[in-house]
């Protein structure tokens, strides 16, 4: 992986829980790498959904490996969350191709 091929700057994201001002308890999305990473594709699928068929905008990004990642987590790129749905390992511990999905469409 050439390092000149990762352009593009990407957050990953964890949920977690935090205090609202009256102490009950939310969710927020806390970010815990910030990675430059190359974005392979932008392509569209047809999901078939409770409003019918949906186009769904995938995005597939390489990074350089880092452990922990799961599709729990989400991809904060250029300010829009993408939810994580196949996370590819390149090598042995070499690469991650992770592929997203746009979230809220």
């Amino acid at each position: 992986m050439r390092a000149g091929t990762l352009d593009r700057i990407v957050e990953l994201q964890r949920r977690s829980t935090a205090l609202d001002l009256y102490g009950v308890p939310t969710d927020v999305w806390t970010t815990y790498a910030t990675m430059r990473a190359q974005k392979l594709e932008n392509a569209t699928t047809m999901h078939e959904g409770q409003r019918g068929d949906t186009p769904d905008a995938l995005i597939t990004f390489r990074m350089r490996w880092i452990d922990g990642v799961s599709t729990d987590d989400r991809v904060s790129y250029e300010g829009k969350p993408l939810k994580i749905t196949v996370i590819r390992e390149l090598g042995r511990r070499v690469g991650l191709d992770v592929t997203c999905e746009r979230v809220g469409q």
